[in-house]
């Protein structure tokens, strides 16, 4: 993706993308945690580059950290995906915590300390409707309990903290939520589903059972609802888009050196996968394109949280995701008819086995389905935007 990024975040996450690669296949055939690119991430501080710099951060943008997510992906989409996914947990903290002086504090100490976030929002009897709680945070004086059937904590037991979405009492209804940020010392876990998957295996999104108590100022001041429309959608998407771009990215250039080695065999004559590889390369920049878009909507939207919470801005976020998850897997597809065997087989330059099984998880990480059926209801009351520049 080219964009305007800052050199030193950029240059900080190649170094991390080697690191990564290194791992990647080790990551996917084991199902491990991705620990050397995380070790990585932390040495370059990355983890905190979305903070204010007032709390210790490097103010950076969306935009920057969605490259950065993007050159990631190129190497090991599992170290890239904990990485996003990370940043989409910061973006509730420095959009909704920033007023708030135990929540300042935290992201204070995650610059300092470099901590890893995780998110539980997803609940047994819910499947993946994170905007549903069966589980009730309990207030008792200063302090809060919860306990939560959480069926997907992804790199749960890895994190050094863990935002966590659940009704707001007990007498709330399911869609009255609140978000609470508890460390690793206020809470545990114990396992209840193992992650044994297609793709995104080093992502370790095993199921828990969470039991946790915190001072009750650690849960986030504002609403869940608002927290999920003006902080979570746009960068759930956008930052999981350019994760499956770099995916792709990838995919296509192992295409391109399989076309230039027949090339160099048979100087004069066109390869057979050439007119596949210009398909391949055709559908990439629409992927790129359709995710810069995205970024300069939110980019634009950032500073008018009505504009944020609006449906013409959940249906445009919900396009970004919807048509980025669809066409990387026609572009990685392509990409194996190029490479034949080779791309089919395990442990060559061409390989794209675990590119293809990652990026199915693309159109299943919020349902399409979900997500289409949500937009069809957000399109019978909202009139779509047609202008080419609005």
């Amino acid at each position: 993706m080219t964009m305007t990024v800052g050199t030193s975040f950029a240059e900080r996450a190649q170094r991390v993308s080697a690191v990564a690669a290194v791992h990647a296949d080790d990551v996917d055939a084991r199902g491990r945690f991705p620990r050397e690119a995380v070790d990585a991430m932390i040495a370059e501080r990355l983890l905190s580059i979305q903070i204010p710099a007032s709390l210790g951060g490097e103010d950076a943008s969306v935009s920057e950290i969605a490259e950065a997510c993007s050159l990631l992906g190129q190497s090991c989409s599992a170290a890239a995906m904990v990485f996003a996914m990370h940043h989409i947990k910061l973006s509730s903290l420095v959009t909704h915590g920033a007023d708030s002086a135990w929540h300042s504090a935290f992201m204070r100490r995650v610059a300092d300390e470099q901590l890893l976030l995780a998110s539980a929002t997803t609940e047994g009897g819910i499947g993946g409707n994170l905007r549903n709680s069966i589980c009730a945070i309990e207030i008792d004086g200063d302090t809060c309990r919860l306990t939560k059937d959480a069926t997907v904590i992804s790199y749960g037991a890895h994190a050094d903290a863990i935002l966590i979405t659940s009704r707001a009492h007990a007498e709330a209804a399911s869609t009255d939520q609140v978000m609470t940020v508890f460390t690793k010392d206020q809470y545990t876990l114990e396992q209840t589903h193992v992650w044994d998957t297609l793709g995104m295996r080093g992502t370790c999104s095993d199921g828990w059972l969470f039991k946790g108590e915190a001072p009750k100022e650690q849960i986030l001041p504002k609403p869940f609802a608002e927290i999920a429309a003006q902080s979570m959608l746009a960068t759930s998407h956008l930052l999981w888009s350019s994760v499956w771009y770099g995916i792709a990215v990838n995919a296509v250039a192992r295409a391109q050196a399989f076309v230039r080695a027949a090339a160099r065999k048979s100087p004069g004559v066109a390869p057979p996968g050439a007119l596949r590889l210009a398909e391949a390369s055709n559908l990439l920049q629409l992927v790129k394109s359709n995710t810069i878009a995205g970024l300069k909507e939110y980019e634009a939207a950032k500073a008018d949280p009505d504009k944020l919470s609006s449906m013409g801005f959940a249906v445009a976020m919900n396009n970004v995701k919807i048509a980025s998850s669809e066409t990387v897997l026609m572009i990685i597809n392509q990409a194996m008819l190029i490479c034949g065997i080779m791309g089919y087989k395990n442990g060559t330059p061409f390989s794209l086995g675990r590119h293809l099984r990652d990026a199915h998880s693309a159109q299943l990480m919020i349902s399409n389905d979900r997500i289409l059926g949500n937009t069809s209801n957000l399109l019978l009351v909202h009139k779509q935007d047609t202008s080419l520049t609005g």
